[in-house]
């Protein structure tokens, strides 16, 4: 148990990747990998979130490490119940008293029957209520994004499993477009790369370390070469090679390249007045993949417009979260109802 918090209402940023909360009162208390190792034979977990995600690639064939989150979505409903009842007694402890309600994040291109898929998940973990708000509205909220205002705010946030961009004006989205690519689609363009390149096998978590050191969204000033360890797709033994930031970049461009014509779309599709106050003000850039290397500058020159990265990107959304949840905002933004 993380603190002295039973009964408190939470915020949760139910991420592909990464899984935070958020504690009325106390802040975020909670930020761990969305992973669970499950015992393929009971089907119950052995580990959970950081345990769970060092077993990644290292399991035995009894035990398989699973994402229960796929693209923004719940994948797997069982696992993603068993995983944030986990993440809840681990911040609420098991103590009588009334079960919190949540505010959970989901993305905005969501359909109503994963909406609901999301807050029965939440429910059947231990919520006395769960209620939805959209991401691209929390990250404007952490970003302290001026959302209620008559003027237009632009917010990308790039996830896991997705990319939420959106404009916002007087407390709703106004565009708003979800690209189910985000990070994981980089790791995966970093192992595509390096099977069709160089004829090795890579793990999850050793392209996503490739990704952290050597990604980068445009030339960097020094680029560098690194060694990088796989498996020989043909002898089936390990072997090392060396690659450089230029080659790893250019493995993820693609990549880079549909999260910019996404957001080059969703402004093409904004009213004029607001447009104009995007190219003024510019846009805000939150989520992990706002770290990765350059990103900013190659939107600022690819789109023409100031593109700056929020204070805290990996937090931007559990805090916008958060903020929500400390002024009682339950309605407007959120839908509470039925799918």
């Amino acid at each position: 148990m993380l603190g002295a918090v039973g009964g408190r209402d939470l915020a949760v940023d139910l991420g592909t990747a990464n899984t935070l909360i958020y504690v009325r009162g106390a802040g975020v208390v909670l930020d761990e990998p969305s992973v669970v190792a499950i015992n393929v034979n009971t089907r119950r977990p052995v580990a959970v979130g950081v345990e769970a995600k060092r077993m990644i690639g290292r399991t035995p064939s009894h035990i398989q490490a699973v994402r229960p989150l796929k693209d923004g979505v719940i994948a797997d409903f069982d696992v993603c119940e068993e995983m944030l009842r986990y993440f809840i007694q681990k911040v609420v402890g098991n103590r009588w008293g009334p079960r919190p309600r949540m505010v959970i994040c989901v993305p905005s291109g969501i359909t109503g029957v994963e909406q609901r898929a999301v807050r029965d998940a939440a429910e059947f973990a231990g919520a006395r209520e769960a209620v939805v708000i959209e991401e691209p509205m929390a990250a404007a909220l952490g970003a302290g994004l001026p959302i209620d205002e008559p003027v237009g705010s632009m917010v990308v946030d790039v996830g896991g499993g997705t990319t939420e961009v959106a404009i916002i004006a007087l407390g709703g989205l106004v565009v708003a477009r979800s690209l189910r690519i985000g990070g994981d689609a980089l790791d995966r363009a970093v192992i595509e790369h390096a099977r069709r390149d160089h004829g090795l096998a890579l793990g999850e978590r050793t392209a996503e370390t490739v990704k952290v050191k050597m990604g980068s969204a445009q030339p960097l000033v020094e680029e560098f070469e690194a060694k990088i360890r796989g498996r020989d797709l043909v002898s089936g033994l390990p072997r090392t090679v060396v690659a450089s930031t230029e080659e790893v970049r250019e493995a993820m461009a693609d990549t880079v390249a549909s999260i910019i014509d996404a957001v080059s779309a969703t402004l093409d599709e904004a009213p004029a007045e607001l447009a104009g106050d995007i190219i003024e003000r510019g846009m805000v850039l939150t989520g992990g993949g706002a770290l990765l290397r350059g990103l900013a500058g190659r939107f600022e020159r690819a789109i023409g417009v100031p593109v700056r990265q929020a204070d805290d990107p990996l937090h931007t959304v559990v805090l916008g979260s958060g903020r929500f949840l400390e002024a009682n905002r339950l309605t407007g933004l959120v839908g509470s109802g039925p799918a």
